[in-house]
């Protein structure tokens, strides 16, 4: 909800938060954490990588408020779709309530559309019924791969268009999600992740057109915060 001064209020901006421990080095410590955070705060989704989806479904089974997340093809997108489609197969039979899949950025990049489609239309057959998000990797794309990235993601019905991995040393920006939002619409919806650190970038971000964020969760927190007045 908004406050009388049209301000995002710090409930509605954690129901627009994917927070994750996405790192290789991150282990149960780190998950268990996330999830208090995600408890306390009501954070939308918690993503783990795929090992943990089980664990994280138990642990969030008491809380459905809470969507279980992880990754497909996560970070380079460059698994062979039947990799990526027997993922999506354990995520689901873990319990996974939405998943990021990554583009193959490399078949986009040489110009095979066919590849990136074919691929996305398996995915999306799999997972038909739980939210799927595309992402880009916007960092290593030109102008002109964002966009045909969009329409293949429009065009095969998923859910999102993400900006990023949040591997790389750019992501989403106020440029990029608006060159998004121009490409794309009302036709689907858009993830922005990468680099978002204050709460007037995420502010600009949702009056653009932005759905959800991907942000790193003591981030998060501060932003909620400040949101708050606590900041």
């Amino acid at each position: 909800m908004t406050d009388k001064t049209g301000k995002l209020g710090p409930e509605k901006l954690a129901r627009m938060i994917d927070i994750s421990a996405v790192q290789a080095f991150h282990g149960k410590k780190e998950i268990d954490e996330l999830i208090e955070y995600a408890i306390e705060y009501n954070f939308i989704s918690v993503h783990t990588l795929p090992s943990w989806t089980s664990y994280l479904s138990e642990r969030l089974m008491n809380y459905p408020d809470i969507l279980v997340g992880a990754p497909v093809g996560f970070p380079s997108g460059g698994a062979r779709t039947e990799v990526k489609l027997k993922e999506a197969e354990y995520l689901l039979a873990d319990g996974v309530q939405e998943m990021d899949m990554v583009l193959n950025i490399g078949k986009l990049r040489s110009g095979d559309d066919d590849y990136v489609r074919t691929e996305l239309k398996k995915v999306r057959s799999l997972t038909r019924g739980t939210p799927l998000k595309v992402i880009l990797e916007v960092h290593h794309l030109s102008i002109d791969e964002i966009k045909r990235a969009c329409e293949i993601c429009i065009e095969e019905e998923a859910d999102f268009v993400k900006t990023g991995t949040g591997w790389t040393p750019t992501g989403a920006t106020v440029d990029i999600v608006r060159l998004i939002k121009d490409f794309v619409g009302d036709s689907i919806k858009i993830k922005a992740s990468g680099g978002i650190r204050d709460l007037e970038t995420m502010t600009t971000m949702y009056e653009i057109g932005v759905a959800r964020f991907g942000i790193n969760v003591n981030t998060s927190i501060e932003i909620i915060k400040k949101a708050g007045g606590l900041g």
